[in-house]
């Protein structure tokens, strides 16, 4: 995997041919910020860490949820094929299994950015 960090108009290609392009946005020119897959707002390349740990914990978040929607849905469904669950069972673990969903996504906002 190759990242590279570029903020000029020389960069660009580069930005865009690297597996992940990171543009420096303060001082960047437009076409090293369109060719980039990341742009840092401000220039303290210490930013690149921070959107590591931001993304590692957004993905982590994002697995748990879709295990745990996975879970239930199974638990649905070997339920209801032997006659315990019925529809409404399934449409109220359905819409709990969002509304958790929503609340564990929203851990997301407490990451802490220093």
């Amino acid at each position: 995997m190759l990242a590279f960090v570029g903020d000029g108009i020389n960069d660009a290609p580069v930005l865009s041919r690297a597996d992940i392009g990171i543009a420096m946005g303060a001082l960047g020119s437009d076409a090293a910020i369109e060719a980039a897959d990341v742009v840092l707002m401000d220039d303290k390349p210490s930013k690149i860490a921070l959107a590591m740990r931001i993304s590692k914990k957004t993905l982590k978040i994002v697995k748990e949820n879709i295990v745990f929607a996975l879970a239930v849905k199974l638990v649905c469904l070997v339920l209801g094929a032997i006659g315990i669950a019925g529809m409404w069972m399934a449409i109220f673990a359905d819409v709990g299994v969002m509304v958790i969903a929503v609340l564990n996504a929203t851990r997301a906002l407490k990451i802490k950015t220093e």
